[in-house]
């Protein structure tokens, strides 16, 4: 699997090279002579909103008790850094997370939280795409029917994946997967009966019997998404490309459904690129532009991910005495 992961990451890094080839770096250069100090401010804003909003909709996937949204925060920058600079397909960062929040939650229960957020964050995300969707079916947009038909598809994909995993979940299955896994020699450790068990009842307890916390965790997903779409806006209007924001929205859910599609690339790697170009190309827009916004979601990006680094840095100083990176599928799951 990392073997792939390198191929795709290779491949995407060639195929980043030749939109740059194509398209000229006097466009990307001039994009950014036009930004000047502005470039600093939109990498830390509005994502540090959308951030706020991402943690919200984890803690509503938490047990009641009170854990400081400060740590929260820092465990999910920590986590999403991960993410970012590891060849795990997002799921190394979900045990960081865990590991982070476990002087406040047991470790069943932070994994659980993890599991549960990361299916409320896809479904906000698939609930986002729609509205672009529906926005770029009505909206006077003078777009390239091929782009409706590609996010009329894509959303069709994303519900029936997410609508499996969430039946999956329902069923009892991932503890069970989980114990597969560690007889198989994918991963290894093991969580024993009693501690897969206890994870599908969390999750089981979580979609039937807690709606409200259920509702509210997809509603801050949701309107994280929403400030990446202002985000969107405002790069667009500090590159000199201003569009109204329904544009921003479209461009917006069509990024998701590309991230969605390129989950297996490192860091999307040239898949996002190729993504906007396409879709500011069939929103009538400049591909230029395209390829210049993404490059500015590049920088902040990786501004984000050095201080989750970092912040991941000053945690481990302090828990010397404890691995962050403890697996998911270890023992301790089942610890009361």
């Amino acid at each position: 699997m990392t073997r792939l992961r390198l191929v795709l990451l290779c491949a995407g890094a060639a195929f980043f090279a030749l939109l740059v080839a194509r398209i000229g770096p006097e466009a990307i250069t001039s994009a950014f002579g036009r930004l000047s100090w502005r470039l600093l401010v939109l990498v830390w804003f509005p994502f540090a909103l959308g951030n706020v909003c991402d943690t919200l909709g984890w803690r509503f996937a938490l047990p009641r008790r009170s854990i400081p949204f400060g740590a929260l925060f820092v465990a999910r920058l920590g986590g999403e850094a991960f993410n970012a600079t590891t060849p795990t397909a997002s799921v190394g960062g979900e045990t960081v997370k865990v590991a982070l929040i476990r002087d406040h939650v047991d470790y069943r229960e932070g994994v659980v939280s993890v599991i549960a957020a990361k299916t409320t964050i896809t479904v906000s995300q698939v609930l986002f795409g729609a509205v672009g969707w529906v926005l770029l079916l009505l909206a006077p947009l003078e777009a390239d029917p091929l782009l409706v038909r590609t996010l009329g598809w894509a959303l069709v994909i994303e519900g029936l994946a997410v609508s499996g995993f969430v039946a999956v979940q329902l069923a009892g299955l991932v503890g069970g997967a989980g114990r597969l896994l560690v007889r198989l020699g994918i991963v290894t450790g093991h969580a024993g009966p009693e501690g897969s068990r206890r994870i599908d009842e969390g999750l089981a307890t979580f979609y039937r019997r807690q709606p409200w916390r259920l509702g509210l965790s997809v509603g801050f997903h949701f309107l994280g998404w929403a400030i990446s779409a202002l985000e969107t806006y405002a790069i667009l209007l500090c590159l000199g490309e201003p569009v109204p924001l329904v544009t921003a929205i479209v461009i917006e859910a069509a990024g998701t459904a590309v991230r969605f599609a390129s989950f297996m690339v490192p860091a999307h790697l040239g898949a996002l690129e190729g993504g906007y170009v396409a879709t500011f190309v069939m929103l009538g827009l400049d591909a230029g532009a395209g390829l210049s916004f993404s490059l500015v979601r590049r920088i902040r990006e990786a501004a984000w991910a050095g201080l989750g680094v970092l912040l991941l840095a000053l945690v481990r100083a302090k828990r010397s005495q404890r691995p962050i990176g403890e697996p998911l599928e270890a023992a301790t799951i089942g610890e009361p």
